[in-house]
C-alpha cells in the first residue's frame, strides 16, 4: 500500500508568501487581484484547502487594511487630540409627479396638468471626534439653488454640471456624556436640534446660530430630554432688528414594559423681528431689509412689500404612544405600532383685527419600521396647518397645495408647500438590504381658505396630489 504524504500547512503558507511578494514587486499588477488569483489556482491544485485559502483571504485583507492605513498616517500625520473620524452619507434617487385638476387664469397660463421630474440627492458628512468630549464635522449636498429645505437636484439642461452646497458645519461641545446625563452645545450651521414633526420643521432644514441638547435617565424606565436653541433668521446690514428665532423644548420618555413606551412633550418657538423677513426680491424700504430670504413656501400673511404682518411666538405639544406586537405576519421581529399627534397655537395673532388663523395640528398612525434588511413600515398621517400658525419657510415644502393664481407680485404659484394646506399623507418604506431602501410616498391635500389673501378670481379648486417614489442608499 503506497503511503499517503502528510500535507504541510507552512511549506503551503511560505509558498503562499513568497508568492505574494513576488506579485508586489510586480510594477503594473493589482496585487489584491493577484492574490485572490493566486489562492484561487492553488485551491483548484489541492494545496489549499477551502478553509485555509478563506483564512488567507481575511489576513491578506487585515495586512492590506493596516498597510494602507500605516501609508496614509505617514503621509498625513493624525494629531494625537484626534480620537476618531466618521466619514457617511448617503445618495437618493427619486421619481417626482404632482397632479391637479385646477384651472388657472388667463394671465398666469396655468391649467390642468402633471408635473413630472426626475431628481436625486447626494449628502457626503465627516465627522472628526477630538479628545476631551469635542467634535467638529461638515456636510456637503446637492441642490438645485441653495434652497435651506432641500437638497434635491432636479435632472435638466443637458448633463450640465452641478453645484454642492455646505449642508452643515459645526463645532460640538460634550461637557457631560455618561449614563446617566449627557449635554451637547453646538454652534454653527448644525442638524436641527428640535424634535419636531416637518409640520414644524422640514427633515432638510439645518439652521444656522447655536443650540444645546441633554438628556436626564432618571431610571432604567424614564428619561428627560431638553432641547433649545437661538438661530438667526437673516442678516440686516446696518441695523440692529435683524431676525432671530428661539426655541425650547422638554420631552419625557418612558419605557413602562418591555412592550410599551410614550413619548409626550411640550415647546415654544419665537421669532424676533418678524417684520424684517422679507422675500428675496421684495421691494422693501430702504435700509431695511432689500435682500430678504429665499421664497420657498406661502401661506402667512404679508404686506406689500413681503414683510410678516404677524407675530410668530407658537406653543406645541407632542404625544406619542407605542406598542410592541412580537410577531407581526410579514414581518421579521417585533412589531411596533405607533400613533403619534401634535398641536401648535400662534397667540401672536391679534383675534380683535380678525385674526384666527393661528392653529395647526397632525395625528397619524405608523406599523413596523424600517431601516434593517427585510423590515418594512407604513405611516399614515392627517395634518391642517393654518395660515399663520407658524413661519411658512421653514415647514415641509414637500407637503403642497396648488395656487393657480398669484395673489401678489412676490406670491407663487403652481404647487407651493408651506401653511394654509390640509390633507393626508401615506409612506410605505421597505429596506431591502441595511444600505439600500425604497419609499413610496402620497400627499393629498388642499388650501384651507382658497380666498385667503384675495385671490383675484379665487382658488375654486386646488386640489393636489404629490407622489415620490425613492430609492435611497447609505454609507
Amino acid at each position: 500500500m503506497k503511503k499517503r504524504k502528510r500535507r504541510n500547512p507552512s511549506a503551503k503558507i511560505t509558498l503562499f508568501a513568497g508568492a505574494t511578494a513576488l506579485m508586489a514587486l510586480a510594477p503594473n499588477g493589482p496585487a489584491q487581484t493577484s492574490v485572490d488569483a493566486l489562492l484561487n489556482k492553488l485551491e483548484q491544485k489541492g494545496i489549499l484547502t477551502v478553509d485555509e485559502a478563506k483564512e488567507l483571504r481575511a489576513e491578506n485583507q487585515q495586512d492590506s487594511a493596516a498597510d494602507i492605513n500605516k501609508a496614509i498616517n505617514a503621509k498625513f500625520p493624525t494629531p494625537d487630540y484626534v480620537k476618531s473620524y466618521k466619514l457617511y452619507g448617503d445618495f437618493r434617487g427619486r421619481f417626482d409627479e404632482e397632479t391637479t385638476d385646477n384651472r388657472g387664469n388667463a394671465a398666469d397660463n396655468l391649467s390642468s396638468q402633471n408635473n413630472v421630474r426626475l431628481r436625486y440627492r447626494l449628502r457626503v458628512g465627516l465627522d472628526v471626534n477630538l479628545t476631551d468630549d469635542l467634535q467638529a464635522g461638515l456636510r456637503v449636498g446637492s441642490g438645485d439653488s441653495g434652497n435651506p429645505l432641500s437638497s434635491n437636484q432636479t435632472m435638466q439642461d443637458n448633463a450640465s454640471n452641478k453645484s454642492i452646497w455646505l449642508d452643515t458645519a459645526f463645532g460640538k461641545w460634550m461637557p457631560f456624556n455618561n449614563s446617566t446625563l449627557m449635554m451637547a452645545t453646538t454652534i454653527g450651521k448644525m442638524d436641527n436640534p428640535f424634535q419636531f414633526s416637518p409640520m414644524i420643521f422640514d427633515a432638510d432644514y439645518t439652521p444656522e446660530g447655536a443650540g444645546l441638547q441633554s438628556n436626564y435617565k432618571i431610571n432604567d424606565q424614564h428619561s428627560l430630554a431638553f432641547n433649545s436653541g437661538a438661530f438667526v433668521l437673516d442678516y440686516v446690514k446696518g441695523s440692529s432688528k435683524s431676525p432671530w428665532m428661539y426655541g425650547a423644548q422638554a420631552i419625557w420618555n418612558a419605557n413602562w414594559t418591555p412592550r410599551f413606551a410614550s413619548s409626550i412633550g411640550g415647546g415654544a418657538l419665537n421669532i424676533v423681528n418678524p417684520g424684517a423677513l422679507g422675500l428675496s426680491g421684495g421691494q422693501n424700504p430702504p435700509n431695511y431689509n432689500p435682500g430678504g430670504v429665499p421664497n420657498n413656501n406661502q401661506g402667512n400673511t404679508r404686506n406689500q412689500y413681503g414683510n410678516l404682518v404677524w407675530n410668530y411666538n407658537p406653543l406645541i405639544a407632542t404625544a406619542s404612544a407605542t406598542y410592541n406586537l412580537d410577531t407581526f405576519p410579514l414581518y421579521n421581529g417585533k412589531f411596533p405600532v405607533k400613533v403619534f399627534g401634535e398641536f401648535i397655537d400662534n397667540p401672536g395673532c391679534d383675534p380683535a383685527k380678525g385674526q384666527a388663523n393661528n392653529q395647526g395640528f397632525n395625528a397619524g398612525v405608523q406599523l413596523g419600521k424600517s431601516g434593517k434588511k427585510g423590515l418594512w413600515e407604513i405611516l399614515y398621517r392627517y395634518q391642517y396647518l393654518e395660515a399663520d400658525a407658524w413661519y411658512d419657510e421653514v415647514v415641509d415644502d414637500d407637503n403642497v397645495a396648488f395656487y393657480a393664481n398669484k395673489t401678489t407680485a412676490l406670491a407663487l404659484n403652481g404647487w407651493v408647500g408651506g401653511t394654509n394646506i390640509k390633507g393626508h399623507l401615506v409612506r410605505l418604506n421597505y429596506s431591502i438590504t441595511d444600505a439600500l431602501t425604497f419609499s413610496f410616498t402620497a400627499y393629498i391635500n388642499e388650501l384651507i381658505k382658497p380666498n385667503l389673501n384675495s385671490a383675484p378670481n379665487g382658488e375654486p379648486k386646488n386640489d393636489a396630489l404629490h407622489v415620490m417614489a425613492d430609492l435611497m442608499w447609505k454609507f
